[in-house]
Order: C-alpha cells, then structure tokens, then sequence
C-alpha cells in the first residue's frame, strides 16, 4: 500500500498501480472498479491483461486508500480477488477514469470464468412482454451467460470470443457504453436485432423459416413425445417430456442407455418440491450460479408423476433448473419437467455444432433446434452431490471448470492427461493447477479426437506452452499411448498416488498424510490391480501401508461389466473348490455347468485372471453375493445398488471384523470372514438391506483400523468409491469420533475426473516410493 512520510499534510496527490489476480475477467469486475474510482474522485484506468486485471488510480492518498480497501470489501461474487500487488508512481496531473482496451501481458495462465447460468434479471426481462428481449434465448449480461464456452483466448474481451461475429446495434452499443448499465463492457451483450439466433432442422438439415417458428415446433415436438436436440452452452442436449414413460423409453433404446439415470430439468424450485425431497443445501446448489444437476432423494408419490424409467431402480434423481434464457421460455411454453441428457451417443463426446448433430444424432433425434452462436470449447452439465454436510462435485464440467487450485510447489508449465475413464485434462503453471472440464471415456475413436485437440487447446487457451507431460502409467490406456508418443519430457505418475495427490492439492495439504484411495481399478506397478489403498505420503516419498487382500478377477475387463465375475474370484478364496458345487449362491448359479469349468480352468492356471486389491470390484462381489446384480450396463451400477440397499443404516448386520495381516511388505485387511459371513446369512433369508449397511460399517471398522495402526492425523479420502455418501459419510463420522481429521473432495471430484489434478502435483514435486 501507500508509504506517505507525512500522512498529516492534508490530501496529497498520490497515483498507485495495482495488478489483480484471480477471478476478475468476465465477473463485472472492470465495470465495478469504475465505479468504485469515480466514486472515490479518483482518475486513471483499469483493463485486463493476460493474467488478470491491471488498475492504475491517481488523487488523493486518503481516497486511493479507501479504494483499495473498498476492492477487496465490495467485490461481488463471481468475482474473486486472490492478490492484489502494489507499486507507488509519481502522479501525472491524469484526469477522469477509463476502461481501456485489454493487453497481453507476460503474467500466464489468468483464469478463465466458467459459463453462468442466466441471472435473476436477465430472466425477468425475457418474461417481459414490454422489454425488447422478450423471450429472447441469448439474453445475458455482467453476471451470467457463456464464458468458457466462447472464449479464444485471454484476455476476456469480445473480439477474442465468439461474439464478435454479431457486431452491435446502437441500442446494445450504448448499453455497453453506459457506467450505469448491468451491461456496461458485457462482451457477449445482443439482443434479437444484433446477436445470435435460432433455427430448426430435420434430421436431413432443411432449416425452418424463422426463429420464432423454429420454436414453436420444437415446442410442439416435445409435446408430442418426440425427442428434441437443442444447442446449450457448452453442446447439444436431447430433450424428452419425462412424464411420458415411452418417450424416455425410445430415447433409452436409441441412445443405447438401458439403465443409467437420465437427469430432469423443471422450471423453478418450487417444482423441484413436487418431484423431490430438497434440502437446503439442495436448494442452494440448484439456485446457484454454477446451475449443476443435484442428485436428490426422490418423491416416489409427488405432485407430479415421473417415468418411472428415468432413474430405475434409483432412490435418487437428477434435478436442474433452466441454465439459459432458452431453457427457461422452453419450459414456460411446456409446462411440465422434461428429461434433460447430454446430445451424444454412448461413449462419444457431446455434439458442439449443427456438422455433428446430424451425423451423431441422428438416429437419436427427431428435431434439432440449433443455434448460430459457435460453441469453440464444449462443456457438459456439472453434477453434484451433497456428501458429508458439503458440496461433493461428481463431475466437473459448465459452471465450475475451469477449477483454479493454489499449489504449494512452483510449476514448470505442464500438462496432466488425467485417466481414461471420466477424462478431464489438468495444467500445472506457476503455482496454480487448472484443471479443464470432463472430456468423457477415451474409449471411442470421437472422444479420442477431442482430446488430442483438447492438449494443445488447453494450453494455449490459458497462453502457455506446457513443457512436459504427466500422465497415468497404465500401458492400455491411451492417454499413456499419446504420452510416449509425444516425445517431450514425460513424468509417469502412479493412479493411486495421483488420487491421494490431488486431495492434498484442493485442501493445501503437506505430509505426512494417509491416503484413502479407493476405485475401481489402477496399474498398481506390481503386476496387480490396486483399487483399496492405504498410501502414507510425506513431503518427498510415499509409501503402500496397507490395501484390501488381493483375489483374482476371471475374464480381467470382462469382470468390470459382470460383477458375478468377480465375485466367483473372491469367493474361491472362501470356499476353495467346494465353491464350484454351491449352486445356492447366485453367482455360481447365473453360469453354465460349461461356463464354470471354463471359469475354473483360468483361474487355477491363471489364464486372464489378474490379482486385484480393487475395493470397486468388493462393492461387486458384494452386489452379486447379496443377488442385486449380475451384470451391468454402466459403470457404478452394482456398487450403487449396494449403497441403495444400505439405505440409512437402519439395523446394519453385525459382521466379522475387519483382520489385518502382513504379507510382502504391507499389512492386507483380509475380507473372507466378512464375505462368508455375508453370503451365508444372505442365503438363510437375512435382510438384504441389513447385510448391505453390515458391509458398509464393516468398511468404516476397516479404516479406523488401518488409521490407528498408521498414527496419522490426517486423512484424505479419495477415489469413485467416496462418491457413495453413506460409505464417505460414516468414514468420515468415525474418523472424526477417533481422533483423526478426514479431508474429503469439494472443489474437483474424488473420481477419475480429479485424477489429473494429481499428476500435475506429482510433476512439480515428485515423490520417491519406498518399499512396504
């Protein structure tokens, strides 16, 4: 701040340069110091750089006080000012306060303002028959609109998003030009004169004749039970009245999604009630400008009936309210909730242009109602969940990414290529990690696509050139294949380490710290698959302390879609060879008397039948065990159908405790009393719900234990295991009553969509693994 020799002499001149970093581009923030300026008297300027806000004030040494104090007292959310550095100069004789046009500077990687959900008087002007944006779909202003989505590169300003293909009219021209205008410098300001419109296609691509009519037969196709695809923010959406069982029924069998839920969007909070018990907490994630889909518990007897088929067999349903002005005159003109889904088919990436939408949906869509406002980075629907009293993001994508985390080590620019399910890409600069929206699944030759173009965008999106790479080092994914393909320096960061890694990142944590990490699968770099692990991390090496006791997985991938695989690789080690007799478990009786042998005969050679410690693949075992699947369609769904059972915990089975053992230099927490424990009681009529809450104590039991036996205060959970509150919650719960301090994710998920987070950390500051 000012150093004055002689704040007694009355109202020197004095002019301070201040340069801004944190959220202050896209957020009303130049608008805001303008008037803050000239409320104080004070002249000079204010204009963005490529790392965040650059001011410079001139008057009297009291007022340039005062608005300094006032920057960081009055600044309104979105805006967020992480520092404010300052430097004296000598006053100019300058007079009046400008905006002035942005400039690139040399500080890298500013962050980029993620897309908003329409404000609360963005939307009442749309409903104003009097306003001039009546029922206009790309209304929006200072406070809420599309960010990410349009924008080329930093700084923010119009002509490097995609607005500038819709010069203004006056009228918007002056709005961006009044100091006492909401618009005043809204880069994406339009109105139906000037700015961005609609259109309908058939699925041949003929084009309706105006934007009004490409609406209203939109409007009248949903109606109709047909299955419109409309251009959101970040990509196409396919929408369907989600009252009609057969309409969510076609969209099922067209987009090949036979059971995985499908989200709903109502129109305000007060329909949310009639669909869904909300919580608070609930009902501030759905208000919020971020505008996720919540998953919340759902009526099963509310005001309004739901196709049952939009959630099977789900206690849970995804809700969102309107998140663009098109959102919100679609469903006033419906008046009922519709299925809102990402425009896709099953593992492609979202749709981002009409080119796309016809040839990906078509076979989905009956309709396309489409736009000519470009969308240059596609973003999905956040989804989140209310986990342990807070916010937990399960997947992070419009509204929250681009996520900017503090970290504790300063970053050569890197890139992170995160991992092969629920990609999402992480750049490490400086000492800021940014981590990049859901991408999706690398399984599909579309998807790949996008995330080869998404590397080289990333970082010249937030003007760096990343000079080495991390990434997981799986030999059959392909984010490992583009790695040892890029030729640069690359840094190979191990799945688990990365999980606990990135936990650390959000929470500014530093060793010693134990790591829960708990997923589906990750090489362990041993010859097995790790997926339930206790890793002690300090502040240059980690170590494996314990993990759950290995068993082998017949049929490797082939296990992940068929629990009952698993749970015939678990259950050998109970029951040994008796097992191939005891047609009573559900498991053994879902194969063939041929398919058994086949069975048999891979695992006691160990043919295609890896050891894994994956405690994703326990939740499996135990969803076969207890008869709630067999197989699955998506990912999750069996260890779903274990948390559902659970419910509340009402009256959990008592089940054998939690053993641990040593063994090749690591203590194993031995499950097959517990699962014999299980299976047998499952089988004499015990409640299912019952043996489902045992198991998840049983898990907690475990933790506490290994926690104890390692003495380590804090303790991070991680990994899509920790996505199932009732099993996050009750760890946490014990942990706390134990003495320990649980860190759970709020800000970037615990699944594979944080992974990249992780490795980012890892490259600037690798860590040394000793031995167990």
């Amino acid at each position: 701040m000012l150093h004055h020799p002689r704040p007694d002499i009355l109202s020197p001149i004095s002019r301070l340069a201040l340069t801004i970093s944190g959220c202050v581009q896209g957020v009303g923030f130049r608008p805001f110091v303008y008037r803050l300026a000239n409320d104080e008297g004070l002249a000079g300027w204010v204009r963005n750089t490529l790392g965040g806000v650059a001011i410079e004030v001139e008057g009297e040494y009291r007022a340039i006080e005062r608005f300094v104090a006032r920057l960081n007292a009055e600044a309104i959310a979105p805006a967020v000012i992480e520092t404010v550095a300052t430097r004296e100069l000598d006053p100019r004789g300058a007079a009046g306060f400008h905006c002035l046009a942005s400039v690139a500077g040399d500080e890298a990687c500013g962050p980029i303002l993620p897309d908003l959900v329409v404000c609360d008087a963005c939307q009442a002007e749309i409903c104003d028959s009097g306003n001039r944006r009546y029922r206009y779909p790309f209304t929006s202003c200072m406070h809420c609109g599309p960010r990410y989505s349009i924008i080329e590169g930093l700084p923010y300003d119009r002509e490097r998003t995609v607005m500038r293909h819709f010069p203004m009219c006056s009228t918007c021209a002056s709005e961006y030009s009044d100091p006492d205008s909401r618009r005043f410098h809204a880069e994406t300001n339009a109105c139906p004169k000037c700015g961005p419109q609609l259109a309908l296609l058939d699925m041949e691509g003929s084009i309706t004749d105006s934007p009004s009519e490409a609406f209203d037969k939109a409007v009248t196709a949903i109606r109709q039970g047909s299955i419109v695809a409309i251009k959101g923010l970040g990509g196409f959406q396919l929408l369907v009245d989600a009252r009609c069982v057969e309409a969510v029924a076609t969209l099922r069998a067209r987009k090949r999604r036979p059971a995985k839920p499908f989200a709903v969007m109502v129109s305000a909070l007060e329909h949310v009630r009639e669909i869904a018990e909300v919580t608070r907490a609930e009902e501030a994630l759905l208000r919020s400008a971020v505008g996720p889909i919540v998953l919340i518990k759902r009526l099963r007897h509310g005001q309004v009936d739901l196709a049952e088929n939009i959630a099977p067999e789900n206690p849970l349903i995804g809700v969102m309210l309107p998140t663009t002005p098109l959102h919100h005159i679609l469903l006033q003109a419906l008046g009922f909730p519709i299925v809102c889904t990402s425009g896709n088919g099953t593992s492609e990436p979202l749709a981002a242009d009409d080119e796309e939408a016809l040839a990906r949906l078509s076979g989905i869509a009956d309709l396309i109602l489409t736009h000519d406002r470009p969308i240059l980075n596609r973003v999905d629907d956040s989804i989140v969940r209310v986990i342990d009293g807070g916010n937990a993001i399960l997947r992070c994508a419009r509204g929250h990414a681009p996520v900017v985390l503090k970290g504790n080590v300063k970053n050569l620019p890197v890139v992170a290529l995160g991992g092969h399910l629920k990609n999402s890409l992480a750049l490490g600069v400086g000492e800021k990690i940014v981590l990049g929206p859901h991408i999706g699944d690398l399984d599909s030759a579309e998807t790949r696509i996008l995330f080869d173009c998404s590397v080289e965008r990333f970082g010249n999106l937030h003007g760096v050139k990343p000079c080495r790479i991390a990434y997981d080092g799986h030999s059959g994914y392909y984010s490992t294949a583009f790695a040892e393909a890029a030729g640069g320096p690359a840094q190979k960061v191990q799945h688990h380490l990365a999980h606990v890694l990135a936990a650390m990142a959000e929470h500014g944590l530093t060793g010693p710290v134990l790591g829960m990490a708990w997923d589906g699968s990750g090489d362990g770099g041993d010859g097995t698959i790790w997926g339930g692990e206790f890793l002690l991390v300090d502040d240059s090496r980690w170590r494996r302390i314990a993990h759950i006791r290995n068993f082998p997985l017949p049929g490797g991938d082939s296990a992940i879609r068929e629990p009952r695989r698993a749970a015939i690789g678990a259950l050998s080690q109970c029951y040994g060879d008796a097992l191939w007799k005891r047609e009573d478990i559900p498991a053994v009786a879902s194969f063939s008397h041929s398919e058994r042998a086949i069975l048999r005969t891979a695992m006691t050679r160990k043919i295609n039948a890896p050891l894994t410690s994956s405690m994703g693949r326990l939740f499996d075992i135990v969803a076969s065990v207890l008869g709630l699947r067999q197989i699955v369609s998506f990912e999750g769904e069996a260890a779903l159908a274990v948390e559902f059972a659970a419910g509340c915990l009402r009256n959990p089975t008592a089940l054998p405790a939690p053993i641990l053992s040593q063994m090749n230099g690591s203590e194993q927490i031995d499950w097959r009393p517990m699962l014999e424990t299980l299976c047998e009681s499952a089988l004499q009529g015990v409640s299912t719900d019952e043996l489902a809450g045992g198991f998840h104590v049983w898990l907690s039991k475990a933790a506490c234990l290994v926690a104890r036996r390692a003495g380590i205060s804090k303790v991070v959970l991680t990994g899509g295991c920790f996505q199932n509150a009732l099993l996050c919650g009750l760890v946490a719960k014990d942990l706390r009553e134990a003495g320990f301090e649980p860190f759970m994710h709020r800000k970037i998920p615990c699944n594979d969509g944080g992974l990249a987070v992780g490795q980012a950390a890892f490259a600037a500051s690798p860590l040394t693994q000793e031995e167990g």
